[in-house]
């Protein structure tokens, strides 16, 4: 087990991280770029979520910046009584330990992952996808150099290059001691993970979002919302691929073409249930599985309701917990839909594009969990924490 570390010396590392990653910002995109080269598999999500560009660049570096000037989650005291004896008991917030993450693709969960284990107190154990090896392990090489710059030992930042029978033998029998785990990825991940493993869980599921656009919606910015929503990331857990349309919603045809219009112009591939179809670019749904389907890729699906009962009902059937929106003026609707929905971030009047740790204040997530336990939406530095009592006594016995 490694000696704790003091927030001023994971802070230093951070800091020391931040400029090495802006000083070898070429290095890394130059090791991504012979990932993208053998990258084949033709999904669209996936290379999406594998490249690195400057863009991502400083986007890693903001993640560690706001990292480092946030306060630290150890040891903060949540509950402090005297006991009837005398005693004083205390309870405070403690580091998990050892944290293992599972992901797919993403070079930038290599920063932002460790990061957020890193400043909470953690060791963390990544492993990544054979699809992005080379650009996790530069990343890992700077994290290495951070560490030793600092005279920490690079345990606290560690790579499991497994391939996928080295990491059922790990998870079913870990050669070190882990504390948690978190799969980041497709059901196919999650499924492997929670099938072999043999310490705790939190699953970072799938998105399959959806938008409700109430009789009372500003259709203007409903339109602005489902397409932002749709097109300006389409590899996001938490992008839009469901929308649902109040039968009374005002001038209700004029909305469904410019929708319709307007997200063909982005090539977006559009199916309808009966009520819908009939407009010429939409396609019929023909299975009802569909609605539990998350796409990742330019289709969206489009249905119409009676009322909020219904809305409410097939989003709480069919979504995948994650991210769900109210458009409406009626400030009572909208606490109504967001009490009811089922899903760790609920929206009025904003886009399911905003459910991510660093646009929540949360300066960057280790990941986004669908679990209820322990935490829900994006899990930052507050939520990789445990808990511990401290009771001190001068000689009490029950």
């Amino acid at each position: 087990m490694n000696t704790p570390l003091s927030i001023v010396q994971r802070n230093s590392v951070l800091e020391d991280m931040m400029i090495l990653v802006d000083q070898n910002r070429n290095a890394i995109i130059a090791a991504n770029l012979k990932d993208l080269e053998k990258f084949s598999d033709g999904d669209l999500a996936m290379q999406d979520r594998l490249k690195v560009d400057q863009k991502k660049v400083n986007g890693m570096i903001e993640a560690l910046r706001q990292l480092s000037n946030q306060e630290d989650p150890v040891g903060v005291e949540r509950f402090r009584c005297t006991h009837d004896n005398g005693m004083q008991i205390c309870n405070k917030t403690a580091s998990f330990g050892t944290v293992l993450i599972i992901y797919e693709s993403r070079p930038d969960v290599t920063i932002e992952a460790a990061g957020v284990a890193f400043k909470s107190g953690n060791k963390i154990l990544l492993k990544g996808g054979k699809e992005s090896l080379h650009s996790n392990l530069e990343i890992i090489r700077l994290w290495h150099q951070a560490l030793s710059q600092n005279n920490i030992t690079t345990d606290w930042v560690e790579y499991l290059n497994y391939d996928r029978k080295n990491t059922q033998e790990f998870l079913q029998k870990p050669t070190q001691k882990v504390d948690l785990i978190v799969p980041r990825g497709g059901n196919k991940l999650i499924d492997f993970v929670k099938t072999h493993a043999t310490c705790p869980v939190i699953v970072s599921g799938r998105g399959n979002n959806f938008v409700y656009v109430h009789k009372e919606a500003d259709r203007g910015l409903a339109l602005d919302n489902i397409v932002n929503g749709k097109v300006d990331k389409i590899s996001a857990c938490n992008a839009v691929d469901k929308v649902l349309i109040d039968k009374d919603l005002p001038n209700k045809e004029d909305f469904v073409r410019n929708l319709i219009t307007t997200l063909k112009n982005y090539n977006v591939e559009i199916l309808g249930d009966k009520s819908l179809s009939k407009y010429e670019d939409v396609g019929q749904i023909v299975e009802e599985t569909i609605w539990t389907e998350e796409f990742l890729d330019y289709k969206i699906a489009i249905g119409e309701t009676e009322d909020i009962s219904e809305a409410i009902l097939k989003i709480n059937t069919y979504s995948g917990g994650h991210s769900a929106a109210i458009i409406t003026r009626n400030l009572s609707i909208a606490d109504e839909f967001m009490s009811l929905i089922d899903c760790a971030a609920v929206y009025h009047n904003a886009s399911t594009r905003f459910t991510d740790g660093f646009e929540l204040g949360l300066g960057g997530e280790l990941a986004i969990s669908t679990d209820k336990l322990h935490q829900r939406g994006p899990i930052g530095l507050q939520h990789l924490v445990t808990n511990k009592w401290y009771i001190h006594g001068d000689g009490q016995i029950r």
